[in-house]
């Protein structure tokens, strides 16, 4: 499939140490795997001059101290708080000064960023996802691309997550409900 660089982003999702290395709080060794995917991914893109966007997963220390319910730290343990090695991106995914870095506090990397009016303001119509947790990050943001009228096209062997049974999951549902799923050959930038 291709893709007009000028009118795609390549989306990298939370490919940070806390999930992606050994030593991360929710490291999973499939999101490790991921990164070599990713970088290609990445690396095609830059050389047809299409645009790349990392997410950042961040929490402050004190983000869900007043949480009615929604509270992740709960739910995933203390993970990728601000300031801290966990919440890096890892090292082979260095972004470019060109690349946008979104800093995001939700599985959503759409909401409250500035992910939207980035991508209006670029003429972005096209959304390539890659990253980790398939079925979390990924699949939420993809689905909220959607939402906004994106192309969202998740890229199945590019992804991280923690059973095989959850990337199914993910791939088969953004396929079924709001997208596309292609595999890492078949994106092409022309």
């Amino acid at each position: 499939m291709n893709f007009d660089p000028d009118r795609t982003a390549v989306v990298i999702v939370d490919m940070q140490n806390g999930f992606c290395h050994p030593d991360g709080s929710l490291y999973a060794p499939p999101s490790e795997n991921a990164i070599e995917p990713c970088k290609e991914l990445v690396d095609r893109a830059r050389d047809a001059g299409s645009h790349v966007v990392f997410t950042r997963d961040v929490h402050p220390p004190d983000q869900f101290e007043d949480a009615y319910y929604y509270d992740e730290f709960d739910r995933w343990g203390e993970h990728v708080v601000e300031e801290s090695w966990e919440a890096q991106l890892v090292e082979e995914l260095s972004p470019a000064k060109e690349d946008l870095v979104v800093v995001k506090h939700t599985y959503n990397a759409f909401y409250q960023t500035q992910l939207d009016g980035w991508l209006d303001a670029h003429g972005i119509d096209d959304l390539v996802f890659a990253g980790t947790l398939a079925n979390v990050c990924v699949l939420h943001t993809a689905s909220a691309a959607g939402f906004r009228d994106y192309r969202p096209v998740v890229v199945d062997d590019a992804l991280g997550y923690l059973e095989a049974d959850d990337q199914k999951y993910a791939v088969e549902h953004a396929d079924w409900l709001f997208g596309e799923r292609k595999t890492l050959t078949e994106v092409q930038f022309e």
